[in-house]
């Protein structure tokens, strides 16, 4: 190595060190994003494919939807990529996000032992929770703050005004969608799932799951994922044009189609929804 002797050749020394810092950050972009992104696999897919296209590495964190956007408000990430409209509303509305875009949907689903299957038949959502009540069957809940988690305690709310937790059949997991599922699955009890994580569940068990679908179909159980800018007035540190660069490379039709074939056991996991759906 070439000893540096002079001043001179010191400043350019620390310079280059200061340079190639910044490099590194720049080739960089933080995401928090919800468990669903991760567990099911989709951002191992679509990260690879974004750093051959842009040269950037896509590093992020799942949480449930609140911790997610509780990371973008205290700066620790640069973008949030979740799906709970009225917590998003809300981060924005607070002045921790901007941009906020539509990405992808799918919908959430009931699941339970197959012995269920009839007693749920041809029922909404709605008459579904009412019927787990009045029969108190184990519900387990995500009991998290994600997207999911409020997605129940909206459905709760609306049919009793209340959400049951001093209920012994209510039970709080505080985990994550699979680990839920494995809870219910442990107490023969029924939770509410998005169908993206169900079917990586499905898939773990070779297409012959200990808890199937036993409500599904009902328009009020959509789910919307949404990407959002943490805010550069926040977050001066925050790294705002990679996350535009981001948001405009995952709602190209390139990487829409690239997530519309996200399949697991041949079945669709999300549906890309950039161009139909307006924030």
């Amino acid at each position: 190595m070439v000893l540096l002797t002079s001043l001179k050749q010191k400043v350019i020394f620390y310079l280059l060190l200061i340079s190639i810092s910044l490099s590194l950050n720049a080739s960089q972009l933080r995401m928090a994003t919800t468990t669903s992104t991760d567990n099911t696999g989709l951002l191992d897919v679509l990260a690879p494919i974004y750093k051959k296209d842009s040269g950037v590495w896509l590093k992020w964190i799942s949480a449930g939807t609140g911790n997610a956007l509780k990371l973008g408000e205290n700066c620790d990430v640069d973008i949030v990529f979740v799906h709970a409209p009225e917590l998003e509303e809300q981060f924005i509305a607070n002045g921790f996000g901007v941009d906020r875009t539509a990405v992808m949907y799918n919908d959430f689903v009931i699941i339970g032992s197959p012995q269920l299957k009839e007693k749920f038949a041809g029922k909404t959502i709605k008459e579904a929770f009412e019927i787990i009540k009045t029969e108190q069957i184990k519900f387990i809940s995500r009991g998290d703050n994600s997207g999911t988690h409020n997605k129940e305690k909206s459905i709760w709310q609306s049919i009793t005004g209340t959400v049951p937790q001093k209920e012994r059949w209510y039970v709080e997991a505080g985990q994550g969608m699979i680990s839920t599922i494995n809870i219910a699955m442990e107490q023969r009890g029924v939770t509410l799932s998005d169908r993206g994580t169900y079917i990586k569940y499905e898939s773990n068990h070779k297409g012959n799951p200990p808890l199937v679908i036993v409500l599904e179909g009902d328009t009020n159980l959509n789910n919307y994922y949404s990407i959002m800018a943490v805010n550069p007035k926040n977050c001066p540190k925050a790294n705002y044009q990679g996350a535009t660069d981001f948001i405009n490379w995952i709602t190209t039709d390139k990487t829409q189609q690239s997530i519309a074939d996200f399949k697991l056991l041949d079945k669709q996991l999300f549906t890309p929804d950039a161009k139909s759906r307006q924030e």
